[in-house]
C-alpha cells in the first residue's frame, strides 16, 4: 500500500511516500480503506519532532481519517465490512478521565495515522459516520471538531445565552462556532482578514473583530459585553494571545487552552487568574464518549463541516504547505485518489 512516513525531525518536505505492506490486524481490530482525512496544526508540528509522548519515528502522519471497513478482528462484534467509520484520535480513552495508556495511543504521534491506502482501528475506537456526512466532511471531525466539543461542553458546560470567544477561523474555532450556535449561544470571533469574518457572519457569529485593526481586541470583548467578559474563550493561540484572552473572561469564566499557534513559551502567572477566580483548563482532543455525544447533535442540527480545500493523496505535501500558509478558513482534506 502507499503511505506517507515522517522519518526525519526536517519538516513537511521530508515526508516520504513509500511502499509498506497492508496492516495485519489484531482480534480487537478492524482494517479501513482511507477514503479521506484532514490536517491540523499538529501535523505541521509532528514533522518537526513531534509531542511529548508523540516523539517517534518513522511514524505513518494525521490523526483524523475516515473510511470503509475492509476486514474486521476476531473479537470484532460492533463492525463489519462495508461500515462506513472514522477513528478517534486516542485509540485507548473509551470515557472518563484520561489514563496514562491513553495518551500513548494518539493517532499519527504515538502510533501510525491514517495518510496511507490503510490505516487500523481499535473497533472500540472506530464511530460510525453520521449518514448526512461524506467521507470528507467525516474526516474532519475528529480532532478539531472533538476538542472544540470537549472545551465548550464536556467542560464548559455550555448552556443557552452563554457567550464564547473563538480566536481565528481555523478548525477547531469553526467547529466552535457551529455547535456554540447550535446550542444557542453567542459568539465573539476575531481574524485578521474581513472576508473571513463575514463568511462567520454568515454562519451565525453574533459579532467580528478584526485583530489587526483593533490589536487590543480584548477591550473590543469587554465592551460588547458590557465589561462583563465572556464565559468561555477557546485559546487556540498561545503567545500574544493568552494574556488578552484571560482579559477577556468573566469573573469565574473558563480559558480553555487548546493550541499553541503563536508559539510555546511565554508568560504563564497573571493575577487575573486569582483575582476573577478563572479556570484555565487543558483541552487535549476527547474520548469516544464525547466523540459520540458530539455526534449525536451534529446529526440532530445537520451540522455540515467547513471544508476549505481538498486535496488528491498523490498531492498531500501541497496540503501541508497550504495549511501552513495559515490562509485556510475551516478545514483542509486529503482524498484518497487510488
Amino acid at each position: 500500500m502507499r503511505a506517507y512516513q515522517v522519518q526525519t525531525a526536517e519538516g513537511i518536505e521530508d515526508i516520504k511516500l513509500i511502499e509498506l505492506s497492508e496492516p495485519v490486524i489484531a482480534a480487537d481490530e478492524v482494517l479501513v480503506k482511507m477514503k479521506a482525512c484532514s490536517l491540523n496544526f499538529r501535523d505541521l508540528l509532528i514533522p518537526q519532532g513531534g509531542y511529548v509522548r508523540n516523539d517517534i519515528r518513522p511514524i505513518i502522519p494525521v490523526s483524523d481519517g475516515a473510511g470503509e471497513v475492509v476486514a474486521v478482528g476476531s473479537s470484532v462484534s460492533n463492525l463489519k465490512t462495508g461500515d462506513r467509520v472514522m477513528g478517534n484520535f486516542f485509540q485507548e480513552w473509551i470515557s472518563g478521565p484520561m489514563a496514562m495508556a491513553g495518551l500513548h495511543s494518539a493517532l499519527g504521534g504515538s502510533i501510525d495515522g491514517t495518510l496511507a491506502d490503510y490505516f487500523v482501528l481499535k473497533a472500540h475506537a472506530a464511530l460510525p459516520i453520521p449518514e448526512q456526512l461524506s467521507y470528507e466532511e467525516a474526516a474532519t471531525l475528529p480532532c478539531a471538531a472533538v476538542t472544540a466539543w470537549h472545551a465548550l461542553v464536556s467542560m464548559g458546560n455550555l448552556q443557552a445565552g452563554d457567550t464564547v470567544l473563538l480566536l481565528g477561523t481555523g478548525g477547531v474555532s469553526i467547529f466552535g462556532l457551529q455547535f456554540a450556535k447550535a446550542l444557542g449561544a453567542n459568539v465573539i470571533i476575531t481574524s485578521s482578514s474581513d472576508e473571513k469574518l463575514e463568511r462567520t457572519r454568515k454562519l451565525g457569529a453574533d459579532h467580528t473583530i478584526n485583530y489587526r485593526e483593533y490589536p487590543d481586541w480584548e477591550n473590543e470583548v469587554l465592551a460588547l459585553t458590557d465589561g462583563v467578559g465572556v464565559d468561555n474563550v477557546l485559546e487556540v493561540g498561545g503567545v500574544g494571545t493568552f494574556e488578552k484572552s484571560i482579559a477577556s473572561t468573566r469573573v469565574n469564566g473558563i480559558v480553555s487552552m487548546i493550541g499553541l499557534l503563536t508559539g510555546f513559551d511565554g508568560p504563564a502567572f497573571n493575577l487575573s487568574i486569582i483575582f476573577n477566580l478563572l479556570r484555565i483548563q487543558g483541552i487535549y482532543v476527547g474520548s469516544v464518549e464525547m466523540f459520540n455525544a458530539m455526534n449525536q447533535v451534529i446529526t440532530e442540527n445537520d451540522i455540515k463541516p467547513v471544508i476549505d480545500k481538498t486535496f488528491a493523496f498523490s498531492d498531500a505535501l501541497d496540503a501541508y504547505r497550504h495549511l501552513a500558509a495559515a490562509r485556510h478558513f475551516g478545514k483542509v482534506v486529503i482524498v484518497n485518489d487510488d
